[in-house]
Order: structure tokens, then sequence, then C-alpha cells
């Protein structure tokens, strides 16, 4: 008989959200070797909620072998500190409230989104849930972010003691757990700095990933690739993409004023330079404000693109950034690297050295990093891609990206990795 385990997913499918898109490959690739069970909110990412999800209490389905029991949250606008609170406290509640029908389970899986809440959903499922023989299920704790670093890192809530508290709160959350998986080497440190003195919780380091099968290097003349760039004004343009959410956590407001120098700017085969951002958060606003008030008709600003259409929007570009803000060293690892790798482009880098994924990019050789805040750094980078647009070199560089990758860094690696720390347990 399959062993019975409990995944919280703040955000699952068909929600377009990365950490969403990662439990969902996980949860459905354990199905051969666990029953599997997601607590999640009802499709929500975007702020807005369809219709025929405000009426129930809870909404159970199943999806792909994957049972999923979802619970209804308000509506928020993610540059609203109030809204995005309330719809937080809503999930968290609703999920304790999930948690009391699921039945007996063997493990309790939980990542460390929302910040603070998702260590505490664990917690309480280890608590509150029994496995067949009476016993306490194991908790796992899959630390994505570290909080409150990241929100003090980015300034969002300067609160010394309440910050103080939710430290506390989440240590006691990786306590708690049987087995702490970071997806970093710097987020291991960060782990066991905040344990200096005492004993470091059982953990290890598992990598995030791509589906090599459903992201992968296609051709320029690809149908899709050329629909789309066609969709967007991206035709015969050197295209520096942005792909994710577009946040708190990277920057965007300074790397901007970078990307203002380059109005005008041609590759030597007299291409356009085109600066293009794909997605939605809370800084978008902002940005675009700022495009218009400069009028940077460099920069385009693109939807989100549903999960069948990011291969081809991934594809589109010639160089992707890969970015996050001074302070999130050891304290968050940006997943786009990996769509980015699977593409096989080479990586326009902000990253602390040091970082997870700044390491990665240095050992593979398969883009150009800066540290947050080194501007002239940065436009040294973007002018260097720029003027060797089309080179050998930087499709050695993305070729060297998706090889490692595919060698390292697939879902059927990591999620195996998963499976096997959590049965040993």
């Amino acid at each position: 008989m399959k062993k019975k385990i409990l995944i919280y997913a703040h955000y699952y499918a068909p929600d377009v959200a990365s950490t969403g898109q990662i439990l969902q490959d996980m949860a459905e690739g354990m199905t051969d070797e666990f029953d599997v069970t997601v607590i999640c909110t009802v499709p929500s990412y975007t702020g807005t909620i369809e219709e025929k999800y405000r009426e129930k209490k809870i909404y159970n389905e199943e999806i792909n072998g994957v049972k999923v029991s979802r619970v209804p949250v308000p509506e928020f606008t993610k540059s609203s500190k109030k809204s995005r609170i309330k719809n937080l406290l809503a999930y968290f509640f609703g999920a304790r409230k999930a948690t009391k029908i699921v039945g007996q389970q063997d493990y309790v899986f939980t990542i460390s989104q929302p910040p603070i809440m998702g260590g505490m959903l664990g917690v309480y499922g280890k608590r509150k849930l029994r496995t067949a023989d009476g016993k306490h299920p194991k908790f796992i704790y899959s630390i994505q972010d570290y909080n409150p670093e990241q929100i003090e890192a980015t300034g969002y809530i300067k609160f010394p003691l309440l910050m103080k508290i939710a430290r506390w709160i989440d240590n006691r959350s990786c306590s708690k757990s049987d087995l702490v998986i970071t997806v970093g080497r710097d987020l291991v440190e960060t782990l066991e700095n905040r344990f200096t003195g005492k004993d470091v919780p059982n953990h290890t380091m598992i990598n995030n990933w791509i589906d090599e099968k459903e992201i992968y290097p296609l051709e320029a003349d690809n149908p899709g690739v050329a629909e789309f760039r066609e969709k967007y004004g991206l035709v015969d343009k050197f295209v520096v993409m942005y792909s994710g959410n577009i946040g708190l956590y990277y920057d965007l407001e300074g790397l901007i004023k970078v990307i203002e120098l380059f109005k005008g700017a041609k590759t030597p085969d007299g291409r356009d330079v085109v600066f293009a951002f794909v997605g939605a958060g809370s800084v978008l606003d902002k940005l675009v404000l700022y495009v218009k008030e400069k009028k940077m008709e460099n920069v385009i600003f693109i939807p989100y693109q549903d999960k069948d259409k990011l291969i081809f929007s991934l594809n589109a570009a010639d160089v992707h950034w890969c970015v996050n803000a001074k302070g999130i060293k050891g304290v968050s690892c940006p997943s786009k690297f990996y769509g980015i790798a699977g593409v096989g482009k080479p990586v326009l880098a902000v990253l602390e050295s040091g970082s997870e994924v700044e390491m990665l990019i240095d050992e593979i050789g398969c883009g150009k990093c800066s540290e947050p805040g080194e501007y002239e750094k940065v436009e040294q980078n973007i002018r260097w891609f720029i003027d060797n647009a089309g080179s050998d070199e930087l499709a050695e560089m993305g070729e060297r990206g998706h090889e490692y990758l595919v060698d390292h860094l697939t879902k059927d690696i990591s999620i195996e990795k998963y499976k096997r720390a959590i049965l040993e347990l």
C-alpha cells in the first residue's frame, strides 16, 4: 500500500506561480510511490477569482492522480499590503480547516510560502494528523525562501520586534520538522547560521528544476516562437527578456534606469535592442509609468504566458535576465534560471557572489554576472551582449547551460531525490 503524503501548496495548478508549478511537478511525480493530497487556494495568483470559486467552503477535485482540496480566499491587489495579508490569512486558516478532513497521513510536506505561515502549517499538520498506527506523521519543510530575511532585505515591512518574533516562529518550524530541504548551497549556510551553537535541524539540499520535456530549445523559425515575436513586435529585434514575477525582490526599479541608457541601441547587424518584461507583479505599474514618462520605446510589457505557451516566450529571447536584489543571497534562489537553461539561452545575471545560481552560472560558463547595485557593471554586461549579438560565443553559452541542466537539473532527477529523502526518514 502506498504511503500517504499531504502537501500544503499556497498556489497550485492552474496558477502560474513558480512554486505552484514546482509543487505540481513534485506532487504528480510522486504518485508512483505516494497517495498524494494537496491543500491550496482556489486559483488566485493574479489577485482575481472566478465566480465559480466564490460559493463553497472547500473545492475538491483530482488532477493527474493528485487529490486537490482548494480553500477560498478573497481577491487582492498585489500593491496593497492590507489586501495581500488578508488573502494570506484566509489561506492559512482555510488550510487548517481542510487539514481536519484529509484523513490519515504518513507525511506532511510544506514549503516556506506563504512567509512564516507555510512552516506553521507544517507544524500544525504534524500535530493534528495521525498515521494508520496512531503516530504523528513525518514533517518535511522545504525552504524556497527564508523569512523574515527576505522581507527585511526588501524593506517591505519595518517592525524589528515583529521580525524577531517571525524568525523565532520559523526557527521553531525548522526545529519541529523531521527534515529541512533547501534549494541552494547558500540557503544551507543560512540554516546553519540560524542555529549557531544549537543543534542544526536534519537537512539536505535539492535543486529546483525544469521539465526538459516541456521547456527545451526551439529554432527561431518555429511557428510558436515566430507567432509570439510577431504578436508582441519582436520580429527582427535583439530581445533581452525578463520573465516571471515583476515584484519586490529583484531591484527592477533600479535596473530600468540602466535600460534607459540603451534607448535606440542597435546590434552590429542592425537589429533594434528591445527589453521585454513578461509577467506581472507589485512593481509592474511603477515600471510602466517610468517607461511612459521617459518615452522608452525600447521596453515592451507582455502578460503572463499560459504554461503551454511558456516554451515559445522563453525561446523568443536572445538573452535572459536572472536577478535578485541585494541581501537575497542565502535567502532565496531564483527558479527562473532553470527555465533559461531549459531553452538554452545565455544569462544576464545580477546576483550576489556566492549565491547558488551565481555559482552555477560561473561553474557552467553560461552567462555574465554582476552584483546587485553595480549598475555600471550591469551596463557593461548588457553592452557586451549587444556587441556580441548573433555570435558563436553567445550560442555556446546557452548550449552549456542546457547541457548542464539535462545532466543535473531535470525534473525526474530532483523529484527522485525528494522521494528518496522522504522515504528514508
